[in-house]
């Protein structure tokens, strides 16, 4: 097998002929970016590392995700004895996504572009094929990840600026640094840095944390940035600031499968997978941050479960689409929260949140409106 074959089928497949991403995506040996990766088997990971071509590069050239670390372990560092169960931390996103998200920022040639998570390096390299290196800088939380990249885009002769950086926090740029900001990193409110790295006019492209929306904006001359929720969807980890997210209340979650609530009801609506709501999950995300779900089906009863870190908790289990029997206790009503979204749904026939129009305060203060609907981040 030869890999600028299977890259160029990769493009074909994931940009239109006429993009000028399809050249990039053909000229990118993604296999030098994933080595190794984490699959999922059962409640654990297993390690994947490729010993011909013919392992590698069907996964390598496919238009999926890679998962490349689990919690503080990453696959390049891990031996085939490894089993971690944490959540993934770092991975090689879909290359149809990464070029979405470059489509996004409207990029043009002779801009100067920020790429928010480094990651595999993968989206880099496309961003610096296109743009050339010099005009690109990549910053990542994580030291390993961003020698790593460092590595494998000098080995395909890229040479883009790339440096460990919360990117959180204060950027080590000077002001208005950049005509593009992309991240592939979610966060939930836009960092202040960013607004002060962007030029005047500058547009830039990130996702909001625990939902799938896609924000655009550009900047104002007062410092502000303003844009939109975008109707495209995308999916991103959230950013972090250390090597691992905070832990999960995993015991609440495994607890409230079978505890009976302090107040137990008759919910209004189907059990629903919120999870895989993602209209719903996102204005969940927008309303309520931070809640863990679970969800799982048998024979034809249906069992959901939230839970919150403040020791909120919700189950609604029910037979096929018959209205659920729901317990819930701690300082929160979750399924009260959910069900009131489902009803703002029935009777506008929507959610707001996807199309509304965004505002960016130079603070960094996200503020979101479509119609009579407000949410502020």
């Amino acid at each position: 097998m030869i890999w600028e074959t299977s890259a160029a089928d990769l493009a074909a497949r994931v940009t239109h002929r006429s993009s000028r991403w399809r050249a990039p995506v053909a000229r990118t040996p993604r296999h030098v970016f994933v080595p190794t990766w984490w699959e999922p088997d059962g409640d654990h990971w297993e390690l994947r590392e490729p010993v011909n071509e013919q392992q590698w590069y069907p996964a390598a050239y496919a238009d999926r995700s890679l998962i490349t670390q689990v919690g503080d372990l990453h696959a390049d560092r891990a031996k085939p004895t490894d089993h971690p169960t944490g959540r993934p931390t770092s991975s090689a996103t879909l290359p149809s996504l990464i070029v979405a998200m470059f489509q996004h920022a409207r990029i043009d040639d002779g801009d100067k572009l920020l790429d928010v998570g480094t990651g595999s390096g993968y989206g880099t390299a496309l961003a610096a094929h296109r743009l050339g290196s010099d005009a690109v800088t990549s910053i990542d939380v994580d030291p390993h990840l961003v020698d790593a990249a460092r590595d494998r885009l000098t080995t395909i002769g890229l040479h883009p600026t790339i440096e460990a950086v919360d990117a959180t926090g204060p950027l080590p740029v000077k002001p208005g640094a950049f005509d593009r900001i992309v991240a592939t990193v979610a966060v939930r409110t836009v960092p202040s840095g960013w607004l002060a790295a962007l030029c005047t006019g500058g547009r830039l492209v990130t996702t909001i944390a625990g939902t799938s929306l896609i924000l655009t904006a550009e900047k104002r001359e007062d410092g502000a940035a303003v844009g939109r929720i975008e109707w495209d969807r995308a999916g991103f980890m959230p950013a972090r600031h250390g090597d691992d997210y905070p832990p999960a209340p995993a015991g609440l979650l495994a607890a409230a499968h079978e505890i009976d609530g302090e107040d137990v009801t008759t919910g209004l609506y189907p059990v629903v997978d919120v999870a895989n709501a993602w209209d719903l999950d996102s204005m969940l995300g927008i309303t309520a941050p931070g809640i863990e779900h679970a969800y799982r089906e048998d024979g034809r009863q249906r069992t959901a479960v939230m839970v919150h870190a403040d020791g909120s908790w919700a189950r609604a289990t029910a037979v096929g689409s018959v209205r659920p029997t729901v317990h819930q206790g701690g300082p929160r009503r979750l399924w009260d929260v959910l069900e009131e979204l489902r009803a703002y749904w029935l009777q506008h026939g929507e959610l707001p949140a996807r199309g509304a129009r965004v505002l960016i305060t130079p603070e960094g203060e996200t503020r979101l409106a479509r119609g009579k609907w407000r949410a502020a981040l």
